[in-house]
């Protein structure tokens, strides 16, 4: 995820651009970099680093020009360094673009234009886009038209801002899948990947949709599809958000905001690792001996990945806490184990131990990481992004369900390799993991209820969570949410170890979290809520079977999936819930007291 900005009016661009991007770097902050255009020439200015540095550095507020583009980035391809740092641009340098998003193809796309002459100065996907509509323009009667034959050529998801050196009054902007506003003031347009990038200076606004594009003059805007190029009515809407508000787009924290934004990060996830997962489950595959290491909610997402793993591909990995591995495995680590480490930061400082060990003992390393060009991506062999962009909140969100993703698709692909799933059943799973992002935006539907559900709940002191296979870690992962940010005592667990003990807790009015979708043990999970019920428990039951309501005492009804991709989906109410019992209980979700984001020392 990343932010950009354009501006062409009569103000200064620079100045425009400047205040932007800083109110969009929460979306990136590896690297930003501005283009502005004065006399029919382009001037380009970027580097790693944060605005306010790079400000200084790079003299960003010396730029000339009254026209002008801007980015921020979180990087997904290539490391946050100067060159890797957008805008890029063409062999003419004629045309320059900036980019959020990712570009399924942009392999394939390199290799037609390097056999084409064309020259390339980054290792991202972005700057293939610049030579592709240079390419387009050579049998092109028009700039617009090459720009729509070239981007009609990209696979993934985009947002582009595009300027071009030869047209001194326009700038091009393009949506898809990726979020786009335009900003509509007197004398002077602008556009940008959030509102707040602007609303220092308008409040009216127009949002493009997927496919479409829009071409902005300093006193003219208009939208097209990218298709055919037709206009596109648009209707121009006023937003009352303060400049806060806005930054978290319209709501009260980057939590909530993060939560709603994981549809989003489960797409971004499976585009952008079609290739990367089938290169790792070939790499897997060779292995009999393999390790998963995590701490927090990424141990949550490595045992998740052990019940797919063995499902799907029989394959048993040992799956341990960072912090212990490296002090009860050293003499097991050879040259014939693979280490898969995820940390959302990739700076984890228990799981970057536990990579260096294993790289010691000859180990292949595999890192699920998040953030591009972090040490966890140096240390390793080799590397899967998770491409939820920055998370701003200390409680993991969609960093934590698009490891599932990605987990869900290395196992699918693992069992394709070694042959031990019915092909048949693997293309079923990959279907519905394909409709994964719209069955959490089904269940985002269950806000309102789940917020009344914790008004009921937020003087309890105690909280349970159950469920048996794959939803044992949903349950553990639900009790973390609630502990980290309610400051409530919870326990996940096994449904099965209730009777060995946890019962004996249970009293009168103890909320017991009951994670309970179709699959073999469903039956099971039946009798155990009984167990608990009998102890005078309140019930709350998450899953798609009328069975499951009869003994609730509150139903989240969800839809219907295969069990082993329930991990991602069922995540989401148990994050609302925790989020609205935080909120209701008098505190900021954003920075739960005593912990970090990162925990970087051991």
């Amino acid at each position: 995820m990343c932010g950009i900005i354009g501006y062409v009016g009569d103000r200064p661009a620079c100045e425009v651009i400047v205040k932007g991007l800083k109110r969009l770097e929460y979306r990136g902050y590896d690297s930003a970099g501005i283009v502005t255009e004065d006399g029919g020439k382009l001037f380009i200015r970027k580097g790693a680093g944060k605005i306010d540095e790079l400000t200084g550095k790079l003299g960003f507020l010396e730029m000339p020009g009254r026209r002008g583009i801007g980015h921020t980035r979180w990087a997904t391809h290539g490391v946050p360094n100067d060159i890797n740092a957008h805008p890029h641009t063409d062999c003419t340098r004629k045309i320059a673009l900036v980019h959020n998003g990712i570009i399924e193809n942009f392999s394939e796309i390199r290799d037609y234009l390097l056999e084409r002459g064309h020259s390339f100065r980054s290792d991202t996907d972005t700057e293939t886009i610049a030579h592709l509509i240079e390419e387009e323009l050579k049998s092109s009667e028009t700039f617009e038209e090459a720009m729509r034959k070239a981007l009609l050529r990209l696979k993934g998801s985009f947002a582009l801002g595009i300027i071009y050196a030869d047209e001194p009054d326009r700038l091009y902007f393009v949506r898809n899948e990726s979020p786009l506003v335009l900003g509509i003031g007197k004398g002077e347009t602008f556009a940008a990947s959030d509102v707040p990038a602007f609303l220092e200076y308008t409040n009216k606004v127009v949002f493009l949709d997927d496919m479409e594009y829009a071409v902005i003059t300093r006193d003219s805007w208009v939208v097209k599809k990218l298709e055919t190029g037709e206009p596109v009515e648009k209707e121009v809407q006023e937003v009352e958000w303060t400049l806060e508000m806005a930054e978290k787009a319209g709501y009260p924290h980057f939590m909530l905001k993060e939560i709603y934004e994981q549809p989003r990060a489960v797409r971004d996830a499976m585009h952008g690792n079609v290739d990367a997962v089938r290169k790792a489950a070939e790499e897997i595959a060779r292995y009999e001996k393999v390790f998963i290491v995590a701490m927090g909610t990424s141990y949550h997402a490595g045992l998740v990945g052990k019940y797919l793993f063995q499902r799907l591909a029989n394959r048993v990995p040992i799956v341990e806490d960072a912090s212990e591995f490296r002090y009860e495995f050293e003499n097991v680590i050879d040259e014939d184990t693979l280490v898969i480490a995820i940390t959302q930061s990739g700076e984890t400082a228990d799981t970057l131990a536990a990579m260096k060990l294993a790289k010691r003992k000859g180990a292949k390393v595999l890192a699920i990481v998040n953030v591009v060009g972090s040490m966890a991506t140096r240390i390793a062999d080799l590397t899967l992004y998770t491409h939820a962009g920055p998370e701003i909140g200390v409680a993991a969100t969609k960093t934590y369900t698009t490891q599932l993703a990605v987990l869900t698709m290395l196992a699918i692909e693992l069992a394709r390799v070694l042959g031990t799933a019915d092909d048949g059943y693997l293309s079923s799973l990959v279907d519905g993991l394909s409709r994964v992002p719209e069955l959490m935006e089904e269940v985002l539907k269950h806000d309102a209820s789940l917020r009344e559900l914790a008004e009921g709940l937020a003087g309890k002191s105690d909280f349970f969570y159950i469920g048996r296979g794959v939803s044992v870690p949903t349950a553990l992962e639900g009790a973390l949410k609630l502990k980290e940010i309610s400051y409530i005592h919870a326990e996940g667990l096994s449904a099965g170890e209730l009777k060995h003990g946890p019962l004996a807790l249970l009293e009168e009015g103890v909320p017991v979290v009951a994670i309970a979708p179709s699959g073999k043990t469903f039956e099971k999970m039946l009798g155990n809520i009984e167990e608990s019920r009998a102890r005078g428990a309140f019930i709350i039951g998450l899953g798609d079977r009328e069975e499951l309501g009869r003994v609730s005492d509150v139903l989240v009804q969800m839809p219907p999936m295969d069990e082993l991709l329930t991990p991602i989906v069922y995540a989401v109410p148990l994050q609302l819930l925790a989020y609205h019992l935080a909120v209701l209980r008098g505190n900021d979700p954003d920075k739960p007291r005593n912990l970090a984001k990162s925990v970087t020392v051991e």
